[in-house]
């Protein structure tokens, strides 16, 4: 999709630097990946503690061994 951005020269060309990359396109979709990345990652994070999940790790591993 083309959009148009102002974003400031001085943000993306320190990102284009730091992350390598020659082409602002990359630049933008690698940090967008990231956030979303990172914002899922967080929401995992709070899951922590609140879900009460009971493996049996013993009968996994003998159902693995008779596939």
């Amino acid at each position: 999709m083309r959009t148009t951005l102002n974003i400031p020269d001085n943000l993306l060309n320190e990102a284009k630097d730091l992350l390598g990359f020659q082409s602002k396109t990359d630049t933008v979709i690698l940090a967008l990946r990231e956030l979303v990345k990172s914002r899922h990652i967080e929401e995992l994070k709070k899951l922590y503690g609140k879900l009460d999940i009971k493996l049996d790790i013993d009968n996994s591993r003998r159902r693995r061994k008779g596939d």
